[in-house]
């Protein structure tokens, strides 16, 4: 199933509940459309949503609205039944808006070009939390609902743990040679991946995220976009080069590419909300929606490549009975 979105697409999100997608395009338009198996996906909404480029979207409040974020630093909320404006935060940020992500049910965060990370109470439409987390922009964040911490990655080519409980960033990598451009939390919390512009995965222990403890080197020799966690033990890949892949994480191996969006670079990945279809946008304009179940059949007995990992851990949980002063 495809959309053709017209313009250049940034970012996309599927409703929480229904079978809704939401896209930000260069132009700064916001565009909803509603989808069905063996239809036609219908758009619902057009909204002029920015003067500037649409880079990032979030179902938020149950998806009854959508929140947005662009370059012109501002953050709108739009009603999803009627495109009308709920709120628009102007001055949000100091620098263009480049990334948001759902945290809990009435907070969200955003995260600008200049690498700062700000929370937000969707209800009180106020800031709750600012850090000054990185001096690049923000490439991606993830959230951590056990210990209230925040995750992000950075052009700068460091990973920032924001403790939200405690109103600041507690730690941050050592810079890597590499820009981070995503990352996924997955082995039960106990593992962060990180992807980067080489190619490779960059792998932390939680609670040690000084340094990488294993570097998965033979993914691909084109920066790895976009991370979407499928399982504890498997996560899809979107690349440079177009191919969406399904990569194993300790053991580190790559199961299959499963699709291939393009020849351009695949911006974002997501699934809906039931899962059975995943999303990917690139710079051909379009939406394309998969199969789910179809691009994952085969996918355990077909492994392309297997590699060793350095410094690897095992596979239990980490205890450090005498922690590193590097942690």
């Amino acid at each position: 199933m495809e959309i053709n979105l017209g313009k250049l697409p940034f970012d996309i999100d599927f409703h929480p509940s229904s079978s809704l997608v939401t896209a930000g395009l260069i132009t700064g338009d916001l565009h909803l459309y509603r989808f069905a198996a063996d239809s036609t996906p219908q758009r619902l909404l057009e909204v002029h949503a920015h003067s500037e480029s649409c880079r990032a979207v979030r179902f938020i409040n149950d998806g009854h609205a959508i929140l947005t974020g662009s370059p012109d630093f501002s953050i709108l909320s739009t009603d999803v039944e009627t495109g009308s404006t709920i709120a628009r935060l102007e001055n949000s940020h100091g620098a263009a808006i480049n990334r948001l992500v759902n945290l809990t049910g009435s907070t969200i965060a955003s995260g600008d070009d200049e690498g700062c990370i700000k929370v937000w109470d969707t209800r009180q439409r106020s800031c709750c939390n600012s850090f000054e987390a990185h001096e690049e922009y923000i490439s991606d964040m993830t959230f951590s609902a056990d210990s209230m911490k925040l995750l992000g990655t950075s052009g700068d080519g460091t990973l920032s743990v924001c403790n939200l409980r405690r109103n600041k960033v507690q730690t941050q990598s050592e810079f890597s040679e590499d820009e981070l451009l995503s990352v996924v939390i997955m082995k039960n919390g106990r593992k962060v991946i990180c992807g980067t512009q080489t190619g490779t995965l960059l792998l932390y222990s939680w609670g040690c995220f000084k340094d990488c403890s294993d570097r998965f080197i033979d993914l691909s020799p084109n920066s790895v976009d976009a991370l979407l966690k499928l399982d504890e033990d498997r996560v899809i890949t979107g690349s440079e080069n177009g191919l969406i892949s399904l990569v194993g994480i300790l053991p580190n191996r790559i199961i299959q590419p499963i699709a291939e969006h393009s020849e351009y670079p695949v911006e974002r990945l997501a699934f809906s909300h039931d899962r059975k279809l995943l999303g990917s946008i690139s710079h051909d304009q379009m939406l394309k929606l998969w199969d789910l179940d179809d691009l994952l059949q085969g996918s355990g007995h077909t492994i392309k490549s297997q590699v060793t990992v350095e410094d690897s851990d095992s596979d239990e949980m980490d205890v450090d009975a005498s922690p590193r002063k590097s942690c």
